[in-house]
């Protein structure tokens, strides 16, 4: 008997990551892990995001063990702060007013599993982003805009950048939440390409 053809598997609910991965012209599936991620303030980001990462993928990965899954995991961090999504518009707010002005890091954590070819690969990405200064105003002129609640440090730098952001260093798409050179050279590394 032939083996059945692996898929490619994305583990995230993002919409970011999802329209990210599209633009390799892979087909993939999506499947959200459920899971508990971890977010101790007192743990690395750049550990707590590769852990995270791994739990999606290796999640997904023991349900569909002959594919190859993709999870990835981005924060923001600040003053020896990781900020996650925040709970609601306030502390949005809050998180604006501490990135205004200043420059922070992104960490994403990407992880890829094939179980049954006993394949697992994790990768770091780290970017920095500068805000520019704001005020009540410039956030008020944000949040019509873009919504706060599902990004990490309640920005995305996808939509209204020009209202909050000054400059970066490094991958935009790392800051969007999905690395995508680092994904394009583990999937290449791995002989993923265009269609299975």
């Amino acid at each position: 008997m032939t083996p059945p053809q692996s898929r490619l598997i994305l583990a995230s609910a993002s919409p970011r990551r999802r329209e990210l991965l599209a633009q390799l012209g892979i087909p993939f599936d999506v499947v959200v892990a459920d899971v508990t991620e971890h977010e101790d303030p007192a743990t690395h980001p750049r550990t707590m995001v590769a852990h995270n990462a791994a739990l999606k993928a290796g999640h997904v990965a023991a349900r569909h063990p002959d594919d190859w899954v993709l999870g990835a995991d981005t924060t923001v961090y600040i003053d020896d702060t990781v900020l996650n999504k925040p709970s609601g518009l306030a502390e949005a707010r809050a998180m604006l007013k501490r990135l205004a002005g200043r420059t922070h890091t992104v960490f994403t954590g990407v992880a890829l599993r094939n179980l049954s070819r006993k394949i697992s690969i994790d990768e770091g990405v780290t970017s920095q982003v500068t805000f520019k200064p704001l005020d009540d105003d410039a956030i008020d002129a944000y949040f019509k805009i873009v919504n706060p609640l599902d990004k990490a440090g309640a920005y995305g730098i996808q939509e209204g950048r020009d209202l909050i952001i000054d400059h970066w260093q490094g991958s935009f798409t790392n800051i969007m939440g999905l690395p995508m050179e680092t994904v394009k050279q583990i999937l290449t590394r791995c002989g993923i390409s265009g269609t299975f």
